[in-house]
């Protein structure tokens, strides 16, 4: 697994947190210095984090469970819905739908829902009804796909959430912690860091910072799932041979 550098977390502004007067206290053992009003991030810190994190979010994708990444604010959205897809996992960029982990089935029945209606797109059944009635069931799909179209795929509850920002994303951290499930998150100056498992802190502002730290850890995701796929291959072989075997 790939280690953070210090330098490109340097150049990426990982380092820039809030205005001191906006900080949380228990934010200070990540608190290197303030300059001009505004706390600096200690990057060392911020490295063994991002390492401590990365190790356990590959654990949990090679083990098959599935991580959702949530970030609902505008400079987050576009690169965790990019970094989350091209790991195959599901994200949450639009609203957090409330009850999305404490009431998961009531969220699988409106993705079942989704569902149902590419069927109906695919049989036939669609041609049949009244315009005004594709229209009304066009639009349910299109809103069914803006708020769930990312997390189709998640049959059961995560095995972790990935959070940037997690003031923004009170809600989505409350429902985790009731369930138990794992919180790893990119914690700012200006947040508490003791509702976070797994903290990573960092500038959770600023585009290109959040883009280095998914980087990293996506990459660990990646690895995770290439050690599972390898597994997997590996006892297909040996159980092939265990038939061919037999045979003989």
């Amino acid at each position: 697994m790939e280690n953070a550098n210090i330098q490109e977390l340097l150049d990426s502004g990982v380092h820039f947190g809030h205005l001191t007067r906006k900080w949380d206290p228990n934010m200070a053992p990540y608190i290197y210095t303030e300059r001009n009003g505004v706390h600096i991030i200690d990057l060392y810190k911020t490295a063994a984090k991002i390492e401590e994190a990365s190790k356990a979010l590959h654990k949990i994708a090679s083990s098959g469970r599935k991580i959702l990444f949530v970030a609902t604010k505008k400079q987050a959205k576009d690169i965790v819905a990019e970094k989350a897809k091209s790991v195959n996992m599901p994200y949450i960029t639009e609203r957090w739908p409330g009850g999305m982990l404490t009431n998961f089935v009531t969220i699988r029945k409106a993705v079942k829902k989704m569902a149902a209606i590419d069927r109906m797109k695919t049989d036939g059944s669609f041609d049949a009804l009244s315009k005004r009635e594709k229209l009304q069931i066009n639009r349910q799909r299109e809103k069914l796909e803006k708020n769930l179209g990312s997390i189709s795929d998640m049959t059961r509850l995560p095995g972790a959430l990935f959070v940037i920002d997690i003031k923004k994303e009170h809600i989505a951290i409350a429902e985790a912690q009731k369930l138990n499930i794992p919180i790893f998150a990119m914690v700012d100056t200006n947040s508490d860091p003791r509702k976070v498992d797994f903290v990573i802190p960092a500038n959770d502002d600023a585009s290109k910072s959040i883009d280095k730290v998914l980087t990293y850890v996506t990459n660990a995701v990646a690895e995770g799932l290439s050690e599972r796929k390898a597994e997997k291959e590996k006892a297909k072989e040996a159980k092939e041979a265990e038939a061919v075997k037999e045979e003989n």
